[in-house]
């Protein structure tokens, strides 16, 4: 569980709330060429949604609030060995709106390990990484944290609608931390994992 008094704010303070956040999050390929993320709170609420292209050389997510406003994009740079993504606010590819960059943490690795590094973060050799996302490659679970301790859980619901291309996952994101964020580099652990 997260033990800083601060806000965890990535994405935005309008997504760090006072209180433990469980979200559950589908995601359906919808055809060959396109791929689609809804967040739900508990009560069934859409948070959030993510489209993208499935079969594309250069991978791009678009998350977007309910109003169907973008919130921030996701793009992999391509023939990157350890996998790099960069997001940045709303549709933006701009230096200037870079928000952080994630990539493996090695190139070659047996357990799901990312760095996670903010815009601010200049020199992350020197500084180190912002966050790590470690957990199993084959489940899909993983967990996010900031030094020791940990800001969200998630857990990958298999079902036979997993081969159906229908996968589902569950989010705990623990108090004041920006929850747009655990969902983007949840995108980001699952678009690795199946290219």
């Amino acid at each position: 569980m997260a033990s800083y008094d601060q806000m965890i704010e990535v994405v935005g303070h309008r997504f760090c709330v006072p209180y433990t956040m469980e979200l559950l999050v589908k995601k359906k390929v919808q055809s060959f060429s396109k791929a689609h993320y809804d967040v739900y709170d508990t009560t069934g609420n859409v948070l959030l949604e993510i489209d993208g292209g499935v079969w594309n050389l250069q991978k791009k997510r678009v998350m977007k609030d309910p109003a169907g406003l973008p919130v921030i994009t996701l793009r992999e740079k391509p023939l990157s060995w350890r996998n790099q993504w960069v997001i940045h606010e709303g549709e933006s590819s701009e230096r200037n709106h870079l928000i952080c960059s994630v990539q493996r943490s090695n190139a070659l690795q047996i357990k799901n390990r990312l760095d996670v590094c903010l815009a601010s973060n200049c020199n992350p050799k020197e500084n180190g990484v912002d966050f790590r996302v470690t957990g199993s490659l084959t489940s899909l679970s993983f967990k996010v944290r900031r030094g020791n301790s940990i800001l969200a859980e998630v857990s990958h619901n298999f079902t036979w609608g997993s081969c159906k291309g229908k996968e589902t996952f569950k989010v705990k994101v623990y108090p004041e931390v920006d929850y747009a964020f655990i969902i983007a580099l949840l995108v980001i652990v699952h678009e690795n994992d199946n290219s």
